[in-house]
């Protein structure tokens, strides 16, 4: 994948338009999602973009030093940057059968991975934090980008690594083998869905700025639904090392209903993740509505 840096707006004379700065990741289901709203093919409110794409763990350190207006971020970072930001309801990962993985060279005993040196993708990843809520006790813990991970594991580098994003469809290729599944985890732990990453935006924007970015969002989301051929040649940009496969399973994964809407069941699976992980002292208290009214 590849990073990048442009701006946008959604029609009309770009000077006149306030212009926002948008952090999304270069996986094929972000710019499936954004690529409506960035390119001016739905409205947005009189909203421009100043685009930067990044891997999810470098956005999420951006967000938390207060670098973006609006940004995706993990839902475990999320828990830490509620006082400046919120969440908006729409254009973010959630759902079944989604989460992410732990491999091995070999099968190992997921209650016995304590003093085993563990790869993540990133401290702030939600893939970090639900590895916590599973195992407190474990320690060796090593951050890795998430496309170094496999590798690692493979060389022998670490015992395990928790992979993401498109990895899920290719660990066995390197000959490795699932150890546990964390999304299946947390299903069967809280019978919610998982929430992988949501989209953060700057309280201080105001009520009708986020209002229009929450409906930018959606309707971004269900125009890619509608022309799914359209955004192609953008997410093929960002995506060079991926057949047209493992794009498009990456997109039926993680783009789904709760995309367009987190709805009450997403609303709740996301405030269960947050209270477990503040519970468990890996976030801070926060009195902060989480949610625009």
């Amino acid at each position: 994948m590849t990073t990048a840096s442009s701006e946008s707006c959604s029609s009309g004379d770009a000077g006149r338009k306030r212009k926002l700065s948008l952090g999304f990741s270069p996986c094929p289901n972000d710019t499936f999602i954004f690529h409506a709203l960035v390119h001016g093919r739905v409205p947005c409110g009189g909203l421009g973009f100043s685009e930067r794409l990044e891997d999810v763990e470098t956005l999420n350190r951006m967000a938390l030093s207060g670098l973006l207006d609006v940004s995706k971020v993990s839902y475990h970072l999320l828990g830490r940057i509620l006082e400046d930001y919120l969440l908006l309801r729409s254009g973010g990962a959630l759902g079944r059968g989604c989460g992410p993985l732990l491999v091995a060279r070999e099968p190992l005993d997921p209650a016995r991975l304590a003093g085993k040196r563990i790869a993540l993708p990133g401290e702030f990843t939600t893939a970090a934090l639900l590895l916590r809520l599973f195992d407190p006790s474990l320690g060796d813990l090593v951050y890795l980008p998430f496309d170094k991970i496999m590798g690692a594991v493979a060389d022998g580098s670490v015992a395990a690594g928790v992979i993401i994003h498109e990895s899920r469809f290719t660990f066995a290729s390197l000959g490795l083998t699932r150890v546990l599944d964390l999304g299946q985890w947390w299903e069967g732990e809280t019978g919610h869905p998982i929430p992988l990453g949501g989209i953060a935006a700057r309280r201080s924007l105001g009520r009708a700025t986020l209002l229009a970015l929450e409906h930018g969002l959606a309707s971004s989301v269900r125009h890619a639904f509608d022309h799914p051929g359209e955004a192609r040649p953008y997410i093929r940009a960002h995506s060079q090392e991926m057949s047209d496969q493992v794009c498009d399973a990456h997109i039926g994964l993680y783009v789904n209903d709760y995309s367009l809407e987190l709805g009450a069941e997403g609303e709740a699976a996301v405030r269960q993740l947050l209270g477990r992980a503040c519970a468990a002292g890996i976030i801070p208290p926060s009195d902060q509505p989480l949610f625009v009214a």
